[in-house]
């Protein structure tokens, strides 16, 4: 188990800072709560990429879960992974602890979210059974890419995959927040604000030139 899942278990560290840092962030909580109609997602949607699949080797699943099923976090726990695989910069979501930040969110929000989530992972189950004859997580790496690409890309999607598309679009809301949120997540954002400068030599000259306040 991580040290993030084990702080989150005993009641403290992460699952209370994610929680104050996303009130904090107030769109965030927004966006996770409130599921956009699917023809709203497929009109205004942005293309978004499916990562290069990792490895389909999980580890073993030794944290307890509020709500979900072993079943809707292992799959969860694929989907994060698909999304934000391991590379040469940073961890992947289930090192980041997003599946435990996922369950912990859903457990405290509750109501529709937990529901639509729920519908969600039941979907992709049922559309991969009746292409590939089993479920998601069971699927190898290709067939999940195959599924995933029908899903990703709101405006290339079939009308009859827009509950589809409405699931995963939420849920890559929920693996980026909870990535990014999380110690991996936040060292591997490329800018965290402002820095204290002990010495200030004014605006640089490229940008007063650009803003015409050049000499």
């Amino acid at each position: 188990m991580s040290k993030n899942a084990d702080r989150r278990e005993n009641g403290s560290g992460p699952r209370f800072q994610r929680r104050d840092l996303l009130k904090a962030l107030g769109a965030v909580p927004a966006a996770l709560v409130t599921f956009q109609s699917a023809a709203a997602q497929q009109a205004g949607s942005e293309p978004i990429p499916v990562a290069q699949p990792a490895p389909n080797v999980a580890a073993p699943i030794t944290y307890q879960t509020k709500v979900l099923t072993e079943h809707e976090f292992k799959t969860i726990r694929v989907l994060g992974d698909r999304l934000i695989p391991a590379d040469e910069r940073s961890g992947s979501a289930s090192d980041a602890s997003v599946p435990e930040f996922i369950d912990d969110w859903l457990d405290f929000q509750r109501g529709d979210l937990l529901h639509s989530i729920r519908g969600g992972l039941t979907w992709l189950d049922l559309q991969c059974n009746r292409t590939f004859g089993k479920g998601f997580v069971d699927c190898a790496l290709e067939q999940q890419r195959t599924m995933l690409d029908r899903i990703a890309y709101p405006e290339r999607a079939a009308a009859a995959d827009a509950e589809g598309v409405a699931f995963f679009n939420s849920l890559r809301d929920l693996v980026a927040s909870g990535f990014f949120t999380s110690e991996i997540g936040l060292k591997d954002l490329p800018y965290l604000g402002n820095e204290p400068s002990a010495v200030w030599s004014g605006c640089p000259a490229p940008v007063l030139a650009k803003l015409g306040l050049g000499k």
